[in-house]
């Protein structure tokens, strides 16, 4: 794991280097893989849907990827924000943390027009309403993953470091930005129902559901925003059931069928497979992106499996993808992916 995340760690550095020179970043890592970074628009936000409690039972391992607050945040300094014009002020590595004296930085504020027209998952703008950072604000959570965050001027600091704008941007609130990611998966299996090994490392093959996002085209683990109030394991079945079956247009009674046919698989033991903070092209210096990503795996396969896939929401198409290095996926999902695979011994 070391060497992993050194590895992570320079390619970082030399993504952020040619991104400053205007040259492709095809910088792979672990085999043929296309980029992962992306600094494409991001639709997670949705209409405001607040739901009732519920409760999900994970466990988790020793292994860990890039938690470390020591890995510098590479998206989140991309030249130009998404889903605008502006430049972000040019942040060097060794000017990313905040210990680091820089009396000349000069960071470009932005809001997008979006974000500035108060939807209701947005909040006000700082001086209009005192939010409770590093606390749970109401139905609100200000919490991070990363720990206490520091606060000056009244506005929370990014717990990665400078990002070259100041401000939210497309993000709505100050402070984190909480998301959740559910990684469902099955075995591949042959006629028979036994299951398939890779050719090469005669490991079992995972499949996992994969959307191709509208945004940037690119295929992706489904998921979404944290809806105020609402308990992260029904963020994860709600985003799967909107993404990957296309919920939102079913009729009450099907919904209804859906809702007891997946109950099943969430409430079973799912594997946490992240915590924490997300290099994310949408991050400022004031907000920023964090996520839990949860594996749910249907072993039976008699879960969710014969369910038909159909793409919803952010989803431009939906299916069934075997696991495998060198499939291509957005941002840090690979990452997601092979923890998954080696946490159930399965190829990668």
């Amino acid at each position: 794991m070391v060497f992993f995340s050194l590895r992570q760690y320079w390619i970082g550095h030399i993504r952020l280097a040619l991104a400053v020179l205007g040259l492709p970043r095809h910088i792979y890592a672990g085999g043929v893989r296309p980029p992962a970074i992306s600094c494409s628009l991001d639709n997670h936000f949705r209409d405001c849907q607040l739901s009732s409690s519920t409760r999900y039972h994970y466990y988790s391992t020793r292994h860990q990827i890039m938690t470390s607050s020591d890995v510098l945040h590479v998206k989140s300094r991309c030249p130009q924000y998404p889903g605008s014009n502006v430049k972000r002020y040019p942040v060097s590595d060794d000017k990313v943390t905040w210990s680091k004296s820089w009396p000349e930085y000069s960071p470009v504020s932005h809001i997008n027009p979006a974000v500035a027209k108060k939807p209701c998952w947005a909040d006000p703008e700082i001086g209009t309403f005192s939010p409770k950072f590093n606390a749970l604000d109401g139905n609100i959570d200000r919490r991070s993953f990363e720990g206490i965050y520091r606060v000056e001027g009244g506005k929370p600091l990014n717990p990665r470091g400078r990002t070259g704008v100041t401000g939210r941007g497309l993000l709505g609130r100050w402070g984190p930005n909480h998301a959740a990611d559910p990684i469902v998966t099955r075995w591949k299996v042959g006629a028979k129902g036994a299951k398939m090994q890779h050719a090469v490392s005669k490991r079992p093959i995972l499949q996992f559901v994969s959307i191709k996002r509208k945004d940037c085209g690119e295929w992706a683990i489904p998921g979404g925003m944290v809806d105020p109030g609402e308990q992260i394991s029904l963020t994860l079945q709600r985003e799967f059931s909107e993404e990957a079956l296309n919920s939102l247009t079913m009729s009450s009674s099907d919904k209804t069928k859906l809702h007891e046919r997946i109950t099943k698989l969430f409430s079973s033991q799912g594997f946490e497979v992240y915590k924490g903070y997300v290099d994310d092209p949408r991050n400022t210096d004031n907000a920023w992106m964090e996520t839990v990503a949860v594996n749910f795996h249907d072993e039976s396969g008699d879960s969710v499996s014969e369910l038909p896939l159909q793409a919803g929401d952010d989803a431009g198409q939906v299916q069934w993808v075997d696991v495998d290095s060198s499939f291509p996926l957005y941002a840090s999902h690979s990452s997601f992916l092979e923890r998954v695979a080696k946490e159930r011994k399965a190829h990668w």
